[in-house]
């Protein structure tokens, strides 16, 4: 099954990462689970960067579903790009989505996927209210094919 990825989403972070020799399966290409890592670390790197932290100790964000569509595979060495993106923000959670392109072949994906967030209290485990830098986002017109991330809001 392929999931397929919204047109109207907007693109608010991007991220570099190296390709790791230990990325790499036994077939000699970066493992399917590895992909998940770098949605993670866009959507933690993007988090911090709007909110000053993935979480207060209080509450933060916990994955209601995550999914990954693979077009060719990656192999080190290299660096990658993944861009982020977000869709659909409510009251306790947002769409996020990623690609994955290489630095040196930039606007050719290797893979994109995507994951719903849920803000949840620490406490009791119930869904919380979107820390205001992401609530933020909702009514910000999406720019479908932009790729220039959004500013911040408040920046």
């Amino acid at each position: 099954m392929r999931l397929d990825i919204p047109e109207h989403k907007i693109l608010v972070h991007e991220l570099s990462l190296p390709i790791m020799w230990g990325d790499m399966d036994a077939l000699g290409h970066v493992n399917n689970t590895v992909y998940f890592k770098y949605m993670e670390q866009a959507r933690v790197s993007w988090i911090e960067a709007i909110n000053g932290s993935v979480g207060d100790g209080k509450d933060g964000p916990v994955i209601a579903n995550a999914f990954f569509n693979f077009y060719r595979p990656l192999v080190f060495p290299g660096n990658l790009i993944a861009k982020l993106y977000v869709a659909d923000p409510g009251r306790t959670s947002i769409d996020t989505f990623v690609t994955i392109e290489r630095e040196d072949e930039p606007g050719s994906p290797y893979a994109a996927g995507g994951a719903t967030l849920v803000w949840v209290s620490s406490t009791d485990g119930r869904p919380v209210p979107l820390p205001e830098p992401i609530r933020a986002l909702k009514g910000t017109p999406a720019l479908p094919g932009s790729d220039a991330p959004r500013a911040l809001p408040g920046k």
